[in-house]
């Protein structure tokens, strides 16, 4: 199936609830150009974008159809060097909420090694949240980075909408 914006669209308001007129009245157009915009027969204003994704919780990209693939490499081996690296965790909830943590990676693998978990990001996202966190087993993000493996190494996105990335660099 092809992408098509005006389908997209369609697809984010009937997410979030809201009517053609809503949509309108939000974005300062009329209900017949959102319904030009979802059956393809004009599209939003170039300036527009920015705002209507941000009403829909989506990056411009998403709300264009750009899908970017995670991006993993393998690291040579004298390049493997994990005091060096940083862990980055990042949790978009349904909600708006968007907590970012950056840790050296060294001080969570000691963290691990004495037995503490990853501290709960999520706590202020509710259960969901904190769901699609709890399904990541950093022991094994470890291991993948021990055998060289950097970049984008974890997406979860749970049922509710909430997402969770990890990224070592």
């Amino acid at each position: 199936m092809t992408y098509s914006l005006g389908k997209k669209i369609n697809e984010l308001r009937r997410e979030k609830g809201m009517t053609q007129e809503t949509l309108a009245e939000r974005m300062g157009v009329t209900a017949q150009a959102v319904s030009k915009w979802e059956n393809d027969l004009s599209a939003p204003d170039i300036q527009s974008l920015p705002p209507m994704a941000e009403l829909f919780g989506v990056t411009t990209d998403e709300l264009l159809g750009v899908r970017h693939e995670p991006e993993v490499r393998l690291l040579p081996e004298k390049e493997r060097d994990t005091s060096k690296m940083l862990l980055r965790i990042v949790v978009d909830s349904a909600d708006g909420d968007k907590v970012r943590v950056n840790l050296p990676l060294a001080l969570v693998k000691t963290a691990l090694n004495i037995g503490l978990s990853i501290p709960t990001v999520t706590a202020r996202l509710g259960r969901s949240g904190a769901d699609a966190l709890g399904e990541v087993d950093f022991e094994q993000v470890f291991k993948l980075v021990e055998e060289g493996a950097v970049g984008r190494l974890v997406e979860v996105e749970s049922a509710d909408g909430d997402s969770v990335s990890i990224v070592v660099e």
